[in-house]
């Protein structure tokens, strides 16, 4: 891993889905426990939930219009059904994300998992994939910096 920076001044917002909570929680966690292994402290991180994947644009946009916040790491979970649910709700999210962090010039992570099922969601939460919600933590840190 490349050497990031010093962070234990940045502060950090995390948006989570309740949707798919077995998932979302797992995220959450790793992406706790990467940013205090590497140097934010436990005050500096501040984090809210919000009902589903589709919802995390707004959560975002209220956190990243915080002074006081540099990075929002945004956390869900959608899963593959029977209709074009799936595909709306990601391109949403997607495209609702990508505006946040333009709109405040700031780093808004996308750590959606985006599965065909339960059981890929969970590989890719602490499971045999390891933890996305440590690349999310990463990619914030590493967005702090690389401008």
């Amino acid at each position: 891993m490349a050497n990031l920076k010093d962070v234990s001044e940045k502060q950090f917002g995390i948006v989570v889905s309740e949707w798919n909570s077995s998932v979302t929680d797992s995220l959450f966690e790793g992406v706790l426990q990467t940013l205090i292994s590497h140097g934010v402290k436990k005050e500096h991180i501040c984090s809210v939930q919000v009902p589903g994947s589709f919802e995390l644009s707004l959560g975002a946009q209220r956190m990243a219009k915080k002074d006081t916040i540099d990075a929002v790491i945004c956390l869900g979970c959608v899963i593959q059904g029977e209709t074009r649910h799936f595909d709306f709700i990601c391109h949403a999210v997607a495209n609702g994300l990508t505006e946040v962090s333009l709109k405040f010039q700031k780093p808004v992570v996308f750590g959606v998992l985006t599965t065909d099922t339960h059981q890929q969601a969970l590989d890719r939460a602490g499971g045999k994939h390891g933890n996305k919600g440590d690349e999310a933590a990463i990619t914030a840190i590493k967005m702090l910096f690389d401008q």
